[in-house]
């Protein structure tokens, strides 16, 4: 049953990913929207892809840059994608 727990664990994974991309989208659709403007709320925080961190090791070089952007809208995807699974599981 081992195998079970770590598939389920995996879709879970990627149901919550989904639900944070897709509420994420649907919040930056609706910024300029009257009603719904406060779903795109949010921060962005991480290594700035504009000054990356470097690694020059002469013979090659890797530059890494990781942004998050958080807002309300992908937070409550995040919540309605969990609800679906845990629905979806009974």
């Amino acid at each position: 049953m081992s195998g079970r727990s770590k598939t389920d664990g995996l879709v879970l994974i990627l149901v919550l990913l989904c639900g944070i991309v897709i509420g994420s989208f649907i919040g930056d659709l609706l910024e300029n929207v009257k009603y719904f403007g406060w779903l795109a709320y949010g921060k962005t925080f991480g290594i700035s892809t504009a000054s990356p961190f470097v690694l020059d090791l002469s013979v090659i070089t890797l530059s890494f840059g990781l942004m998050f952007k958080i807002n309300i809208a992908s937070i409550l995807g995040m919540i309605i994608a969990f609800l679906i699974y845990k629905w979806a599981r009974r």
